[in-house]
């Protein structure tokens, strides 16, 4: 090894042991990125231990992921996610979680948010380039200018706005704020198939042809499918629904090494495209 790659070295070394995060250079590739963004010491073991069940290097690259866009997460939760997105854009994309409202009257919301605000705070190295906007379907769906993101993302989420009657409106909206070719990205616990969205969506499961015509109707393409997130121990027929499963475990001890053998759920992943010339 020459002396000008072990100075490269020794600087890119000493750089995650100062900030605590694995960064890639600004001109590394996806793949580079996803890899040293998971690998960062901002993220926790029980971070970490999900990864086998949601695959987040091959689910972010199925979608295109690339560190120049500017992508929407929407609903963030605790920032699962967004442990791996905000290091890979960072330096050369944008990452905007549109998380529940700061003026929501939900106890629930208010703690969560909260929680994810902390998490970033604590951070800088990962996080500091985050935006943090309000998003409360059916009410308030504006995700930013029409036109002015590469992608935007969810994960497990659908059924919750379907509940509220928002989830239309979610569809609607990543439609408006995608540019001419953008990516919604989604990801979904997966009902039988055959099931209708009436039967299941209180069990937290969705079924994939309801959520592809709904993106139709949005205006959406589709694009792609896969099996990436799949499950095939997932039977979906759970006392608790989808929350028996890790990491849930709605019903604590009770018949709890049955359900981590199974995992978390089987889900369907799925790439919507914008079509070109669309506004």
């Amino acid at each position: 090894m020459n002396a000008s790659k072990s100075l490269f070295l020794l600087l890119f070394l000493l750089s995650v042991l100062i900030t605590g995060v694995a960064t890639a250079s600004p001109s590394a590739s996806a793949a580079a990125r996803l890899d040293a963004a998971l690998a960062g010491t901002h993220r926790s073991d029980a971070s970490r231990a999900r990864d086998v069940y949601r695959h987040p290097k091959d689910t972010l690259l199925f979608f295109g992921l690339k560190p120049d866009m500017t992508v929407i997460e929407l609903w963030p939760g605790g920032g699962w996610y967004t442990e791996v997105l905000a290091p890979v854009l960072r330096d050369t994309g944008h990452l905007v979680a549109a998380a529940y409202p700061a003026d929501s009257n939900s106890k629930y919301f208010q703690r969560v948010l909260g929680e994810y605000r902390a998490k970033l705070a604590a951070a800088p190295p990962a996080y500091d380039q985050v935006t943090v906007i309000g998003f409360n379907p059916p009410a308030h769906v504006s995700l930013g200018p029409s036109g002015s993101a590469d992608m935007v993302l969810t994960f497990r989420n659908l059924h919750n706005w379907k509940a509220r009657n928002g989830l239309k409106a979610v569809f609607n909206a990543a439609f408006a704020v995608l540019k001419p070719g953008g990516v919604f990205g989604v990801v979904e616990h997966r009902a039988p198939a055959g099931s209708t969205v009436d039967e299941v969506f209180e069990t937290g499961y969705m079924p994939q042809d309801y959520v592809i015509e709904l993106a139709k109707q949005a205006g959406f393409e589709l694009a792609a499918t896969s099996e990436i997130n799949a499950n095939p121990k997932d039977t979906k027929d759970h006392p608790k629904g989808v929350w028996t499963l890790p990491p849930t475990l709605r019903l604590g001890d009770q018949d709890k090494a049955k359900y981590l053998a199974i995992g978390e759920s089987d889900r369907m992943t799925l790439k919507f495209v914008k079509p070109d010339g669309k506004r």
